[in-house]
């Protein structure tokens, strides 16, 4: 008999994030905001938001259309 996983809001990712990526603003979901040992994340994180429990399970994608990129400044 296959087990089957059961996943709770708790357990999924809180936070939709749109970080610097080589061509552009590049979406991630992180399970928190820890900005690692002197802050080298923050300046690649161009915005992000706490995702409400019914939008965590939902992919990347759908996501990046709810709530579409940051304007980026190339210069």
């Amino acid at each position: 008999m296959a087990r089957t996983r059961t996943t709770d809001a708790d357990d999924l990712p809180r936070f939709f994030v749109w970080v610097r990526g080589l061509e552009g603003p590049e979406p991630q979901k992180w399970t928190a905001m820890d900005f690692g040992i002197g802050d080298w994340k923050r300046p690649l994180v161009l915005a992000y938001l706490e995702l409400p429990v019914d939008e965590r399970p939902l992919s990347l994608s759908m996501l990046a259309r709810r709530y579409p990129p940051p304007r980026v400044d190339l210069s």
